[in-house]
């Protein structure tokens, strides 16, 4: 699974290509986006000759074995590569169809148990690569990262501020997209099993799965609710991404090999990582519950959200790609397996108990 790093002069992101020419963005992007949307298109078809299948996960796992098989043309890379954009800005349409009130009455719930997981998988992903598995100082630093708050995302925040190499910066962002992977099917799959209401199974996979996209498959391959909510409480999480990267530039500032050096904390560092959707989602909450926004217009929101989803999620299986994450080391992959089975135990008992 790549993280859109923009190979060669290709990029990621459609609004970095605002300086070209049309046909030249043209080109470059049209082919690829148009295969996501067959893939879609596919997927929406296959979930409903199949029953109980969410076509957000058939996407996901059209793309797959799909690049996995036969692979992705070069023609269509720069497109696929584009499944961040519509995943961001279905995120930020889904904002319509959350109630202002509904957030607020749940926000301090939600924030004390966002603030207990994040803490408690600091520590723990940080005492285990200390104390159990000798892992590296500043790649079990990545891994607590990334397991905590936003998956990579979080990672290359934090990677800058405590002078990892690139090489452990890889090495953590590997391990973080297989779970990504594993997490995105395993979880839908307990969602009876485990007994929790589509609320309280939202929140739970918002706050112990590591990255925003898998979260949101896994909440919406539940149900409609499950999805809000998923993606709300991770939301959220992702609102700390700042206070973790000022909180490692504070330690490994103060650590001895780094006395002389100061802190790398760099303030447009996190601004470029840090997930601007976000914002972009509580802007939408806002003034759709201002009667700015009819019943009609959030119907029709709620039709383009879910098709971007489909399209973020189709690019989001094209992208994963085994021979990249077989380069992951068992170590790392036992450290956050153990995190994540004790964090979701204690995240399951904090949601019986709060919600």
């Amino acid at each position: 699974m790549t993280d859109g790093d923009g190979r060669g002069t290709t990029t990621d992101d459609p609004e970095e290509s605002l300086g070209r020419s049309v046909p030249a963005v043209a080109r470059e992007y049209a082919p690829g986006v148009a295969a996501l949307v067959v893939f879609a298109v596919a997927a929406r078809l296959a979930s409903d000759l199949v029953p109980h299948a969410s076509a957000l996960v058939v996407a996901v796992a059209f793309g797959i074995v799909v690049a996995n098989t036969v692979g992705v043309p070069d023609v269509l890379a720069a497109g696929v590569r584009t499944h961040k954009f519509w995943l961001a800005a279905g995120i930020v349409l889904m904002g319509a169809r959350v109630s202002l009130s509904t957030l607020v009455s749940a926000g301090p719930q939600i924030a004390v148990l966002v603030v207990g997981v994040v803490v408690a998988t600091v520590l723990l992903v940080e005492g285990l690569s200390a104390l159990v598995f000798d892992v590296q100082a500043e790649l079990g630093s990545l891994l607590a990262a990334g397991a905590s708050v936003c998956g990579v995302s979080a990672a290359v925040g934090v990677a800058g501020s405590i002078r990892a190499s690139e090489d452990q910066l890889a090495y953590a962002a590997g391990t973080i997209l297989l779970f990504d992977v594993v997490t995105l099917f395993v979880y839908p799959a307990l969602a009876g099993p485990l007994g929790l209401s589509d609320r309280a199974f939202g929140v739970w996979a918002g706050l112990t799965m590591f990255s925003t996209g898998p979260v949101t498959a896994a909440g919406f391959a539940v149900s409609d609710v499950a999805g809000r909510w998923a993606t709300i409480t991770k939301l959220t999480r992702n609102l700390l991404l700042g206070v973790l990267v000022g909180a490692y530039s504070i330690r490994y500032a103060n650590a001895s090999e780094y006395d002389t050096a100061g802190s790398a904390f760099s303030p447009r560092e996190l601004w470029r990582t840090f997930p601007k959707f976000v914002l972009g989602f509580f802007a939408v909450v806002l003034v759709a519950s201002t009667p700015l926004v009819s019943d009609a217009a959030r119907t029709q929101l709620t039709h383009g959200y879910r098709w971007l989803f489909l399209l973020a999620f189709a690019g989001l299986g094209l992208s994963v790609e085994f021979e990249d994450l077989r380069s992951t080391g068992l170590t790392p992959i036992v450290l956050l397996l153990t995190s994540l089975l004790v964090v979701s135990a204690l995240a399951f008992v904090a949601v019986g108990v709060l919600l």
